[in-house]
């Protein structure tokens, strides 16, 4: 516990500063010598821009990897993670329509406390990690992986399939891959938005976790929209004239980023009225494709100091296509001056990746400066790969060798 207060405290003397200028260092430099001096045994930060140390992180999901489903094997992985100098969990806890831990919120709107499936019930995943992983000095930063995506037959659409945004013919249904039938709450909504912000609270005000991450699902696909609601609130800010029916047009996109971008602010704020040292992570695709394909301007929210923690997700198989991400403008000025990781792909069911281009990346990302790297995801670290669970396992004991 001691590390997660140290941390806290040096995430809370970045902001202040960010917030408040340089005077709020005083005040936060006096208490945090009364905490060193209590504490001696504190462990470096694991997550500013000019620690010694790395950001070492992974997510663990419930899709395609069995990690969750019980404690045993979660305790063993965090155990393995802990072995092998990883420092931070980024567990999902929104996923399916459901969340993974029990939830007076998601009970209220779902007639469920938590995801009904075989292995989960009777447990709380989320209280589960925290102390394992706290025991490990291991950040536990939870990830709100489904964002405004919901399965087309969760429990809260057919509760409130007012909520859902829709395309110009009418439809709803977006797939994810070939089988998978999702739908979009829409995030211009108030009462979709207390719902979200419910949620996060819940979860950083119940349990003791470093932050709260999320990702590209906290847009929608840029072809949604052309709801009711949504249409009235543009015609009344544009003379009653509707939206352009070309669902890329530059200013139709820029409009529902910068909504998303102005509720995002007021989350911000909420979070850190009560908690003003959590973290607020985001974990994005590199910019031009979140804003044109999910209206997430994650620049912007950066800009107007809204993300304490950036992970871009870089998954490529090219090491030239790799760099040139990592080289892009809104990356650079963003490294700069926040946390920036990023996200590496060590493979997904079918689709391995070899250590050889894992090792690549990662040094890549040493070498130019970045906070460090997470894994996506958890199964694919070992279990996934061509080679053995050993020799893998012996490739990222090499990289993270202290």
């Amino acid at each position: 516990m001691t590390g997660r207060l140290f941390n806290q405290f040096a995430n809370g003397l970045v902001y202040l500063s960010r917030r408040w200028g340089p005077q709020s260092w005083i005040v936060f430099l006096f208490i945090l010598a009364l905490v060193l001096a209590t504490h001696l045994s504190i462990p470096p930060l694991a997550n500013s821009q000019t620690s010694p140390m790395q950001i070492r992180g992974v997510w663990l999901t419930n899709v395609d990897s069995e990690v969750l489903f019980k404690k045993k094997a979660l305790s063993k992985a965090i155990n393995t993670l802990s072995e092998l100098n990883f420092n931070t969990l980024y567990p999902t806890v929104w996923n399916w329509g459901y969340t993974l831990y029990p939830s007076l919120v998601a009970k209220k709107l779902t007639g469920r406390f938590m995801d009904p499936t075989e292995g989960l019930q009777g447990r709380d995943i989320l209280k589960e990690t925290v102390q394992l992983a706290h025991q490990k000095q291991m950040r536990v930063i939870p990830w709100f992986e489904f964002g405004f995506m919901a399965p087309e037959d969760a429990d809260l659409v057919q509760n409130h399939r007012q909520w859902l945004t829709q395309r110009q013919d009418g439809t709803t249904i977006w797939w994810e891959g070939k089988v998978h039938q999702r739908v979009w709450f829409n995030p211009l909504r108030p009462e979709v938005q207390q719902f979200v912000t419910d949620l996060i609270m819940e979860i950083v005000d119940r349990y003791e976790v470093d932050g709260i991450q999320v990702d590209d699902h906290f847009g929608f696909p840029v072809e949604f929209g052309y709801d009711d609601y949504t249409i009235k609130l543009y015609q009344s800010e544009h003379n009653g004239q509707s939206p352009p029916t070309d669902y890329r047009n530059a200013e139709w996109v820029q409009w529902r980023a910068d909504k998303i971008t102005a509720y995002v602010g007021t989350l911000y704020q909420r979070i850190k009225q009560s908690h003003p040292l959590m973290i607020f992570s985001v974990s994005p695709n590199p910019q031009g494709f979140s804003l044109q394909a999910f209206l997430l301007d994650w620049y912007k929210w950066y800009q107007q100091k809204n993300i304490d923690e950036l992970i871009v997700q870089v998954y490529r198989d090219n090491l030239d296509s790799f760099q040139k991400e990592l080289a892009q403008p809104e990356l650079i000025a963003a490294k700069g001056n926040i946390a920036v990781g990023i996200g590496v792909l060590a493979g997904l069911k079918g689709r391995p990746v070899s250590l050889e281009q894992i090792t690549s990346q990662v040094n890549t990302v040493r070498e130019q400066g970045f906070s460090g790297v997470s894994f996506f995801f958890y199964e694919s670290l070992w279990n996934l790969g061509a080679e053995s669970v050993g020799d893998r396992q012996k490739a990222f004991q090499s990289l993270f060798s202290t």
